[in-house]
């Protein structure tokens, strides 16, 4: 094992990922769940020939500069979002950063169809009164929702994501399909694209955001955009918290601009602010869009794919 190449896992990942890792690499992995430290980081690049690392990892440009000499030739991002890597100061480096799209896609579009479904539906606020021992029982007027079939959905960020959010809602509840994006997609079904965010907002009976995130999204989604929505729809957020106006978001549901929001991701996770925890029409997830076991491992082995690929001499499948 002494010529193998040494990774560095930045969390731990499912057996079925770690065990054939071992097999091929000098493996280590961080015991510690929380995101590294700017110390761990530059340890990690200075000691290791490649790193695993994953969503809140930072490897800013002022962390490659510190690292001094770095050992670390490729970044196997864990997770398709990369926003918490400078891909442009980690190529300046010499360093290739990989991510694992296509593993992440359906689970999830499936994530943002249970948060359409449970804002829409006022599953949350239903789920707590029989906790709390406060449902009295059936009547016909008792939490009423927002029926989703037959309505317009409009999805921001026509990505693989997107895609597979739009077939759900086309294929499966016969939704109207409205979206965003910078190009023209090939669907195979009808969609009518908008020229600006707040523009689609105003049409659709629920807003999914699933664009990624980055410097040049941030905040890319405020005020504009909630006042545009009807008071009868719904916001729906399963890409990158920073993304959305966190503040404005709260303030157009305070002031019922906005009948309800689905949230999985946070601007500042994971702090979530005790204006939405305290919102009964709010449906809060903690960051769970993949978590499925066989999408983990999928996620696992498509990151090691690209490190195997990599230490073979040829050009990774999923470089960013």
């Amino acid at each position: 094992m002494g010529s193998a190449k040494k990774v560095y896992i930045s969390r731990a990942l499912p057996d079925d990922v770690i065990a054939p890792a071992r097999a091929e690499f000098d493996v280590t992995v961080r015991d510690n769940t929380a995101p590294m430290t700017v110390n761990e980081v530059i340890s990690a690049l200075q000691g290791y020939d490649a790193i695993l690392p994953t969503l809140g990892d930072q490897f800013s440009a002022d962390v490659f500069a510190d690292a001094g000499e770095i050992r670390c030739k490729i970044l196997a991002n864990f997770g398709v979002g990369y926003n918490h890597i400078d891909v442009a100061a980690a190529a300046a480096h010499g360093i290739t950063v990989t991510n694992t799209p296509g593993a992440v896609t359906d689970a999830t579009a499936d994530i943002a169809m249970t948060l359409m479904l449970m804002s829409a539906r006022r599953a949350g606020e239903g789920e707590r009164l029989v906790r709390a021992q406060k449902w009295a029982g059936w009547h016909p007027t008792q939490l009423l929702g927002l029926h989703l079939s037959g309505k317009t959905v409009g999805i921001i960020g026509m990505g693989r994501i997107g895609q597979a959010i739009a077939r759900r809602c086309h294929f499966g509840f016969g939704m109207d399909v409205v979206y965003f994006n910078r190009s023209v997609k090939e669907l195979p079904f009808v969609a009518t694209k908008t020229a600006t965010p707040a523009a689609l907002a105003a049409v659709v009976d629920v807003v999914v955001l699933a664009m990624p995130g980055g410097v040049e999204t941030h905040h890319f989604i405020g005020a504009d955009v909630f006042s545009a929505m009807k008071p009868s729809a719904h916001f729906i957020n399963i890409a990158r918290g920073d993304i959305v106006d966190e503040g404005a978001l709260m303030d157009a549901l305070e002031a019922g601009e906005i009948a309800g929001a689905g949230l999985d991701v946070y601007e500042f996770e994971p702090q979530v602010p005790e204006r939405l925890r305290v919102m009964e029409n709010v449906t809060l997830l903690p960051h769970m869009g993949t978590a499925a076991l066989d999408v983990r491992i999928g996620m696992g082995m498509m990151a090691f794919d690209n490190l195997k690929t990599f230490f073979d001499g040829e050009t990774p499948p999923n470089c960013v």
